[in-house]
């Protein structure tokens, strides 16, 4: 661990964190080189301990992180601190301790209840060029310089040759205070993390973002992705506000995936975040989103209550600038600055490519911006993108009256098919001047504004009604049969529920029969995999209904 000047520097968040490598000594003479392993350690750290002692037992256990910083940690090896008591400090791996994806290094607490570590100008965590690394039941809190510079768990490596460290474990972590929550980061190339899990994590009164992974700038001709296989569950990423004084780009975030290859966010959530980032800066904060990134799954979560201090996203989910093969499916959006869901591509590359957004539900966001609508999708280049099954259900705010599905031009093969889309006012979709209608086919929709008349703006002009807006533009529309209803969709929890929590998602259950199979056969008419369960994990029949949820009784 001994935590050189280089440690230190490289610990930071931007090059953050520290890492790892096993020895192996050639034994002379013929026959099989032996792999050497160094005897197995457990040290336990206590307030009430000596740093005088060997620190191999809870009775003999040394009293500063900075004793055990001295000390190397092999495979095998465990640090625990004790359960309910505070230390101040850090922890840091570099290359040449742990390193064994079979045998980790473990960081945790031991007796009752989770140890604190709390760090000043460093991180609480600190893992730099080696993997093999188990960290659990610890509570990290930064201080001072911690909240502009460091991350809580730091995870980096800047090794050549485009190296993998495998498998890294956080579990039952409650970390506040620092730049991020936690960070997992690449330097150069492809050099990053392989096998990342972090579960039960709780990552809030963080500066920039609860969770970060990233890596080195993206180049579409030769696309490299410096982790893989990274997967979240049960994380919670709460009240990390932004900062108002940073004003060249996004802070306050929830969750973000970047520079990665295969990664899940699954029964996870992100809320109240972004309430202090910087009116000024040209992108905002959003709940859980990837960019750069390739082979991502966000279910099962929950984004509520995000806010931005700009005039730009602040939204639920997303998938930003060069994101492909992607999946956003059986997520609730409520109460969000900005879009619920959206699509977004920066630049004209193509490699924002074949991702979906399906069986989700968007209530009542849009809360500031409610121009950018409900679900979004919106920049410069999108191409094979399938938005469907999902609902959509926006009301007036305090700043105005926004879309259930807003559209910009620059998409390619953006298909728009069996949504559940609602308002209280006009317009119920808008779609950008100069939009092509070859390049986003609407089909089998359902569109609904009770409490008056609906209209579309498409392309600048206003649709009153679905027959006009299909005879105009031949939306809604199948080989020239028409698609789409205009019909009440009956919601459990009246005309135009409002929820407040995700127990409350079942009041957009639709009570009758007007949706009942009456959506279109996905995969028989365009060969889509229509999923096999609804939002709520009932079973789908064919063809399905409209929305993101099978009628009640069906």
């Amino acid at each position: 661990m001994r935590r050189t000047a280089a440690t230190a520097a490289s610990a930071r968040y931007a090059p953050v964190a520290l890492t790892a490598a096993i020895l192996v000594i050639a034994a002379s003479g013929c026959g099989a080189t032996p792999h050497y392993s160094p005897p197995q350690h457990t040290y336990y750290l206590s307030a009430h301990g000596d740093d005088g002692n060997d620190g191999t037992s809870p009775g003999s256990a040394w009293r500063t992180l900075g004793r055990a910083e001295r000390v190397r940690l092999h495979p095998g090896d465990q640090l625990l601190l004790k359960g309910g008591e505070r230390f101040t400090g850090t922890i840091t791996l570099a290359r040449g301790e742990a390193g064994d994806a079979g045998e980790p290094v473990v960081i945790g607490s031991y007796g009752k209840g989770r140890a604190t570590i709390t760090a000043t100008g460093a991180p609480g965590v600190s893992v730099h060029n080696t993997a093999g690394v188990t960290i659990r039941d610890l509570r990290l809190v930064g201080k001072g310089a911690s909240y502009t510079h460091d991350s809580g768990v730091n995870l980096f490596s800047d090794l050549p040759d485009n190296t993998k460290l495998d498998r890294v474990r956080i579990s039952g972590v409650d970390v506040s205070g620092f730049r991020i929550g936690i960070a997992v980061g690449g330097a150069a190339g492809r050099t990053g993390f392989n096998d990342v899990t972090i579960h039960r994590a709780k990552l809030h009164a963080n500066k920039d973002s609860g969770l970060l992974t990233y890596g080195p700038a993206f180049h579409p001709d030769k696309p490299g992705y410096a982790h893989r296989n990274i997967a979240l569950t049960d994380v919670e990423a709460y009240r990390n506000s932004g900062d108002p004084k940073i004003d060249t780009t996004h802070s306050g975030n929830g969750i973000i995936l970047g520079g990665v290859r295969h990664a899940t966010v699954r029964d996870s959530s992100a809320h109240d975040n972004g309430k202090r980032s910087a009116a000024e800066a040209p992108a905002g904060p959003v709940g859980i989103w990837a960019y750069d990134a390739t082979g991502v799954l966000l279910e099962h979560n929950t984004a509520y209550r995000n806010h931005t201090g700009s005039g730009v996203d602040g939204g639920g989910f997303g998938l930003d600038s060069n994101v492909s093969s992607s999946k956003i499916q059986y997520n609730l959006a409520f109460h969000n600055d900005g879009p619920g869901f959206y699509a977004y591509a920066r630049y004209v590359n193509g490699a924002h490519t074949d991702n979906t957004i399906r069986y989700n539900i968007s209530d009542n966001d849009g809360r500031k911006l409610p121009l950018h609508g409900g679900l979004a999708v919106h920049g410069t280049d999108i191409r094979k993108l399938a938005i469907y099954q999902n609902t959509v259900v926006m009301t007036a705010s305090p700043k105005g009256m926004g879309p259930a599905l807003q559209l910009e031009r620059g998409e390619k093969d953006v298909t728009v098919r069996n949504n559940l889309l609602v308002t209280d006012g006009s317009p119920l979709v808008a779609a950008e001047r100069g939009l092509d209608p070859r390049d986003v086919i609407l089909q089998g929709n359902n569109y609904r504004a009770p409490t008056g008349e609906w209209a579309v703006n498409w392309a600048g002009r206003t649709y009153f009604g679905l027959a006009p807006w299909r005879t105009a533009t031949s939306q809604e529309t199948i080989n020239n049969h028409p698609t789409g209803l205009a019909v009440r969709p009956c919601f459990t929890g009246g005309t135009l529920p409002d929820i407040r929590s995700a127990a409350d998602a079942r009041l957009l259950v639709p009570d009758c029969d007007t949706l009942r199979g009456k959506g279109l056969d996905l995969r028989k008419r365009f060969g889509t995999d229509p999923g096999k369960t609804d939002y709520f994990g009932r079973t789908v029949g064919t063809p399905p209904p409209i929305g993101a949820a099978r009628p009640a009784g069906d």
